[in-house]
Order: structure tokens, then sequence, then C-alpha cells
């Protein structure tokens, strides 16, 4: 069998790193580019021939939608198949994406072996369909795993120089590990994240919210900046503005759960 030629594009560069490295050992993938905005999409898709294109929903300068879009618009004479993958589960999304024409849409955490499947699959017709990969990555009664992920979560918060007596030190953690253990409640901040945290600690949703947003404050103005970087990469940039609270938690749960796929494999 002939390998299909594939483009990732995601600004989360481990992250591409990890897909390259993975298809690296699949002899009937070759990964012929990578970019890591929506403009860099856009150009892989006018300069290279391939046959499928990864592409993550939220992403700088253009997201995933945006790139769908101009796709559609322009009508490529060698159009690949699209999938998208995203770490939040968003009908509306999936829907507009797919009524732009993408050819599969998967939510992160995935399995590699899955998806690299998957690209076989639609490389040669058309998928259309919308995929939810919820099983965790960690044991939910491991008590070794959480601990681990508890002295993770803890080094990456004292890297960012938010002081331990701060209130926020503590939801943020809470958070973090929430998140990790179930990826969709970053889609439910207000709903259950912080409902949950504010009943762990005796306290209301309100003062939770609030005491994440001033140890995230804190950490811009007092953190170091090359720890921000590599954790935020563009996010660290006055124009932008910080990071909201449930992005800071997503960004931070997203590499903890990364690294631990990236050592299981």
């Amino acid at each position: 069998m002939q390998a299909i030629n594939i483009g990732i594009v995601d600004d989360n560069r481990e992250f591409c790193q990890l897909l390259s490295d993975y298809f690296s050992t699949k002899p009937e993938i070759n990964v012929v580019a990578i970019g890591y905005t929506g403009l860099d999409a856009i150009s892989i898709l006018q300069q290279q021939e391939i046959q499928v294109l990864l592409l993550d929903m939220i992403m700088p300068e253009l997201d995933g939608l945006a790139v769908l879009q101009w796709v559609k618009s322009n009508q490529l004479k060698n159009r690949p198949k699209i999938i998208i993958f995203s770490a939040f589960a968003q009908e509306e999304v999936a829907r507009n994406a797919l009524q732009l024409g993408v050819d599969y849409y998967i939510l992160k955490p995935f399995d590699l072996n899955i998806l690299s499947q998957r690209m076989i699959e639609i490389a040669n017709g058309p998928s259309k369909e919308v995929i939810s990969n919820r099983q965790p990555i960690y044991p939910k009664n491991s008590e070794t795993a959480f601990n681990e992920l508890e002295v993770e979560v803890t080094k990456v918060i004292q890297q960012l120089r938010i002081p331990p007596n701060f209130k926020g030190y503590s939801y943020l953690r809470h958070a973090i590990l929430m998140t990790i253990k179930e990826p969709g409640l970053i889609n439910e901040v207000t709903k259950r994240l912080y409902p949950m945290i504010a009943e762990h600690y005796n306290t209301t949703k309100h003062r939770v919210e609030r005491s994440m947003r001033f140890a995230i404050e804190t950490a811009w103005s007092k953190g170091d900046v090359d720890v921000l970087h590599e954790l935020f990469g563009y996010c660290v940039d006055d124009k932008k503005g910080k990071p909201t609270n449930a992005s800071f938690v997503a960004k931070i749960a997203d590499k903890i759960r990364l690294e631990k796929k990236m050592r299981a494999i």
C-alpha cells in the first residue's frame, strides 16, 4: 500500500512533534508538512500535495473554522481530506465544521492508533462523522497515578510563581486535576467546575472564580517569562491579554495529559 502524505497544523509544537514521531513508525503514513497557525495551514494547502490535513480547531491568526471557510471559498483542485481535532466538545462548532466540509471531527484526547486508522480510511473515501473518545488516559482508581499527577500539577503552578498561600493556588490546582480526569468539565466551567471546587472548599463559585483570576494575574506580573512562553506560547502578549481561567486550566491540563501520553508510547 502506498503511503499517504499528510500535513499537521496545531499551535502546540510538542503535540505536533508527538504526532510526527508516532507517524514516523507507520510506513503507510508520510508527514510532509507541519504548521502552527491557520495561516500556515493555508500555505500548506497552497504549496503541498497532501491527501490528509490534520487541523486543530483553536489556533492563532486563523482558527480551524476560518481555514475551512477559506478552503470552501477557494475550491481547491486537489483538496485533501481534512480532520479537525479539538479539546472542546461543542455540538455547534462540530456542526459548523461539517457544514464547511470537514471529513472527520475528533475530540482530544484520542488514541493515536485509532487516528491513524481513520486517516487511512478517509484518504480513500468520505467519512463525515463526529466521534468522541473520552476514555480517561489515567486509571480513575489508581492512587499512585493520581499522586503522580498531583506532583506534576503542583510543579507547574510553582514554576509560575503563584504563592501557595493564595486561595487561587489551591483552586487552580484542583481545577487542573479535575480537568485532566474529566476533560469535558472545561466546557462547563461556570455550571460545574466552579461549583464543585466551591463545595470542596466550602466557599462560593464567585469567590473561586475571583481567586483563580487573581492568581493568574499574579503569574503574569511576577512569573518567569520563559516558563510562560513555554506553557502558553503566543498567549504571552500584552496586546492579546491574559488567558481566561478556563484557557489557563485547559492549557496546563492539556500539557500534562500530553506529556503523560508521550511517556506511555
